[in-house]
């Protein structure tokens, strides 16, 4: 059972990262392409879908991690250790978005930015999520690290 959270944390771990990265890779190159006026209406339409894409991920990612520490612990299993490394480093994932994104965007797509500060406010959003793609890469590293350290789990067959 614990094995089998941990990979699983390793899944959820591995594509919020990864969808984080394509964030930051695709989504921010091309926002930064687009005339200001034209990202804040593309920001205002898509904005909702983007929420309802990454959070659910996010969010699967914090509970699928904190199960497989707290299944660890219980179990004494080895591990342990980088399974709480990597709730930590998700919760900071989840933590961020309050720290700063949820401002931001409510200003994109409210339009209550000034045209010649939005470049400026995306570079800023892309340094907050590099940030936030670390974070999320690192937990990912340490669910894997502790998923190497568990040993398989034995069973017994009972007759």
């Amino acid at each position: 059972m614990a094995r089998t959270t941990a990979a699983v944390a390793v899944m959820a771990l591995g594509i919020s990262a990864g969808a984080m990265l394509a964030e930051e890779m695709v989504l921010v190159p091309y926002w930064q392409s687009l005339p200001a006026s034209e990202f804040l209406r593309w920001f205002a339409a898509n904005e909702p879908r983007l929420v309802a894409f990454y959070g659910p991920l996010e969010v699967a990612a914090v509970a699928f991690t904190l199960l497989a520490t707290v299944t660890h612990a219980v179990r004494r299993r080895r591990g342990t250790g980088w399974l709480v490394l990597a709730s930590v480093l998700v919760i900071g994932v989840l933590a961020v978005y309050p720290m700063y994104f949820q401002a931001v965007n409510a200003r994109f797509v409210a339009g209550a930015i000034d045209a010649s500060e939005v470049a400026t406010e995306l570079a800023r959003w892309r340094t907050w999520q590099w940030l936030r793609v670390s974070l999320g890469v690192g937990a990912f590293i340490a669910a894997v690290a502790a998923l190497l350290r568990a040993p398989a789990e034995r069973r017994t067959r009972r007759s």
